[in-house]
């Protein structure tokens, strides 16, 4: 596995992949990997020649308040499960090499940051579409892969990818769940045992819905109530939001028409979790 770290090595290497016809699929992450993370690269080496991971913490998607000098890095043992997996690049650049203290050009998201997460973090998707976009340049992948727990973003990626004729195909990569039901995330690692054990609550309640919906339930508002109301009579969590949106648009509904996100943010002591569902 090759470790490149300087972005124009990265562009000159990509270039000349290009050049030999060989497709390239592009895994971003923020590196702490998983399980999820892993599954992206599975998805990715079944489509693509050669399978390009970044590892980039990028304080850009961060708030003032936020865990960015604490997020989780540990890029030996990141790397040793890329190299297992037999992935063909880790690009692990540099804050200072992808972000310029000169910056001036980012990627506005319009409305479709400005709901759900984007609420809570203002300036999240700005931060996280600008960083890809700029990895997008650089790699100039035929495939990207990302996680529906992130259903969001990669509805944003997707997005801007057609808005900015991009030519890059997103693929979005089924949630990975530990045996009960808690959607894998970097930010598990900060639980406690006592935390983690109600942590999957936020399934269990996005579940519940489910299964109101099956039984005819058509309210959005009923259906929000009792996520919350399920959630916080079991669990410590503070919920941030409970939204059922258009899936598409991400339009907030009141009457259960169509295919639906279900989506939830919480809090547990200082960790933040999300997690979704299409219905």
């Amino acid at each position: 596995m090759l470790v490149i770290t300087d972005p124009q090595k990265m562009r000159k290497y990509c270039a000349s992949i290009s050049r030999k016809g060989l497709s390239i699929g592009f895994v971003p992450t923020m590196g702490a990997l998983h399980e999820g993370h892993l599954e992206l690269v599975k998805a990715a080496k079944k489509r693509s020649d050669v399978v390009i991971v970044s590892i980039f913490v990028n304080p850009i998607q961060f708030g003032p308040k936020e865990d960015f000098k604490k997020y989780p890095r540990d890029i030996k043992k990141d790397a040793a499960l890329l190299k297992k997996e037999k992935v063909d690049v880790l690009f692990n650049p540099s804050v200072e090499d992808m972000i310029p203290k000169d910056l001036l050009s980012y990627v506005e998201v319009g409305k479709m940051g400005d709901v759900l997460c984007g609420t809570s973090r203002p300036g999240h998707f700005r931060g996280v579409a600008t960083i890809v976009a700029k990895f997008f340049n650089i790699i100039r992948p035929d495939t990207a892969f990302f996680g529906a727990k992130d259903f969001q973003q990669q509805a944003i990626i997707r997005k801007m990818v057609k808005d900015l004729d991009m030519g890059v195909e997103i693929v979005t990569v089924a949630t990975v769940r530990e045996k009960s039901g808690l959607a894998k995330s970097s930010r598990n690692a900060y639980l406690s045992a006592e935390q983690r054990a109600q942590a999957p609550a936020l399934y269990a309640s996005l579940l519940l819905a489910k299964r109101m919906i099956a039984a005819g339930e058509k309210s959005a508002s009923k259906i929000i109530v009792a996520i919350k109301k399920n959630i916080l009579s079991r669990t410590d969590f503070v919920v941030d939001y409970v939204s059922i949106v258009d899936s598409e648009t991400f339009e907030e509904k009141k009457t259960i028409k169509r295919p639906v996100l279900i989506a939830v943010a919480a809090y547990l002591g200082k960790t933040r979790l999300i997690d979704n569902i299409l219905v």
